[in-house]
């Protein structure tokens, strides 16, 4: 991490904007961060308020060479160069995830598509791709309303944890505010979870 005040870069997928589970935690969280390490800087991408989805402009853009591209190709990496230099420039990711259908938000995955970028978060090398934002510490806190965080049937946290891996954040705590729909209490166990997650951090 830098040695200056530690950027956090919260990242919040719910489409609710009033009573979400992981609007609170993410709060939740970076309130503590804060308090931990006084001076950290916080900066909010809210991509539930909707991000483009990748089409065959982006794909061409993002596979020709930097100095070959056009100007309409990088006008269509643009949005994408900014979410990328987001992330490089984090020292702590916090990932707000509601678990829609057993996985992540649509929102999340157009933003997981615009970031991973061969080349740029990660490369190939004749040992297989390696990811490029190494020394990163991500928080990835979950709800779900009845579907168990670590079941066979959680495709999101498994998902999150190797595509974090992949781009070189290999450092994930995840807290779970799982099955809520049978259990609200659990809210409150992930708020325990944050306690001990800046704690251990600490």
């Amino acid at each position: 991490m830098s040695a200056s005040a530690p950027r956090i870069l919260k990242i919040d997928a719910s489409a609710r904007t009033n009573g979400s589970v992981t609007r609170e935690l993410t709060d939740e969280l970076v309130t503590r961060l804060q308090q931990a390490a006084p001076g950290a800087s916080v900066a909010v991408r809210d991509v539930a308020k909707g991000l483009p989805v990748i089409d065959e402009t982006w794909i061409a853009a993002n596979f020709t060479e930097d100095t070959a591209r056009t100007d309409e190709q990088r006008a269509a990496l643009a949005l994408s160069d900014e979410l990328v230099e987001e992330l490089k420039a984090a020292d702590t990711l916090v990932l707000g995830v509601p678990v829609h259908n057993f996985g992540i938000p649509a929102s999340l995955k157009a933003w997981i598509d615009l970031v991973a970028r061969a080349r740029v978060t990660f490369k190939y090398t004749e040992n297989g791709p390696v990811g490029l934002l190494e020394g990163k510490k991500a928080y990835v806190l979950l709800a779900s309303g009845g579907t168990k965080i670590g079941s066979d049937v959680d495709f999101a946290s498994g998902y999150l944890k190797h595509v974090l891996a992949f781009i070189g954040i290999h450092d994930v705590t995840f807290v779970s505010a799982d099955q809520l729909m049978m259990d609200g209490s659990r809210k409150s166990t992930a708020l325990s979870q944050i306690d001990q997650a800046v704690q251990a951090a600490a």
